[in-house]
């Protein structure tokens, strides 16, 4: 996007990876709305927080405004006047979602919808929508390739995920709205959900508190550090779509491209906090897929992504950033 000022709304931007997207947006320069309905999935102070985070950065315009409310999103589109949404606002986590599957419909697929409906009638130019790897489900064959076709999802949350894809490539073949969907792979970071492995583990080791390990340690995650996020979702701003053969419509995986056993993760834990974990094991967990595992190649091509944060040097930056971190926006 380089300086130029482009005007974007970005929904959820007082999330983990929103409020990371919501910076780099207002260093390139761009004219920021931010939606977002402070949910209470987790402590609504964090949120307000990442918010006086941005503000450091730049000014932007904030709405406190769920998705789903048809008239006041339409409020939020006239005022701001987006040429490009980044929409990252959901309902998030697999295992909750099991236990709320409505909550999940509604708010994933019935507010993507109001968004897709509010993008055709502003003529939006085009649309980021966040996905996620665990679209893939437990069937699809690693490296994970977003050609794979017949794709599976064992969670209602992942079903949700899917189905947005698909109405959003409906929207991109009636209406020729541009939509470029990415699908993220197991975010990690400073701001990261308190309920995510990586900000579990840490929280739990440093306070010396058992470390509740799901099945035998063999599931693998393809662990991704959120500034290569960022870097992928601002260069989806830029991709030319008239390169694009039939409707104006693209996914990418957004990973590292590197899984790692649970196992191993925990050992690295320990080696950065320089803390022993204790460990506890429990049975496998429902709606949790074996592995996820990112073939980058197509976010390289269409996108020039290309990760740069091992995971080695990520968690450093996790452990020191949560150490550092007031203790409101720790676990």
């Amino acid at each position: 996007m380089g300086g130029n000022s482009k005007r974007v709304l970005l929904t959820g931007g007082a999330g983990f990876i929103g409020s990371h997207v919501a910076e780099a947006l207002l260093r390139g320069g761009a004219q920021l709305s931010v939606a977002d309905n402070l949910d209470t999935f987790y402590s609504p102070a964090w949120k307000k927080a990442n918010l006086e985070s941005i503000r450091k950065v730049g000014a932007f315009a904030f709405f406190e405004q769920d998705i789903c409310a048809t008239d006041g999103m339409r409020d939020v589109f006239a005022s701001a006047r987006p040429e490009a949404v980044i929409h990252l606002a959901a309902r998030a986590g697999v295992r909750p979602s099991i236990e709320q599957p409505r909550l999940y419909e509604q708010v994933n697929v019935a507010g993507t919808i109001n968004l897709l409906e509010l993008c055709r009638e502003f003529r939006v130019e085009r649309l980021i929508f966040g996905s996620s790897s665990s679209v893939y489900g437990a069937t699809s064959r690693a490296p994970f390739c977003e050609a794979e076709a017949g794709l599976r999802p064992i969670s209602p949350y992942a079903a949700t995920k899917l189905a947005c894809e698909l109405l959003c490539y409906t929207y991109a073949y009636l209406y020729k709205l541009p939509v470029m969907a990415l699908r993220f792979f197991t975010v990690y970071g400073p701001r990261q959900r308190p309920d995510l492995a990586i900000h579990k583990f840490v929280a739990r080791i440093e306070a010396g508190k058992p470390l509740p390990i799901f099945g035998d340690g063999e599931s693998g995650r393809d662990y991704t550090y959120v500034d290569d996020i960022v870097a992928g979702v601002l260069a989806a701003l830029d991709y030319n779509f008239s390169s694009t053969d039939g409707p104006p419509f693209e996914i990418c995986n957004l990973g590292n491209s590197h899984p790692l056993k649970l196992s191993e993760l925990v050992y690295m834990l320990e080696r950065t906090t320089g803390k022993k974990a204790i460990i506890q094991r429990e049975g496998p967990q429902q709606g949790d897929v074996p592995l996820t595992w990112a073939d980058v190649s197509r976010a390289g091509k269409l996108l020039g992504y290309r990760p740069q944060t091992s995971l080695e040097e990520g968690l450093k930056k996790f452990v020191a950033w949560y150490r550092a971190a007031d203790p409101t926006q720790r676990a």
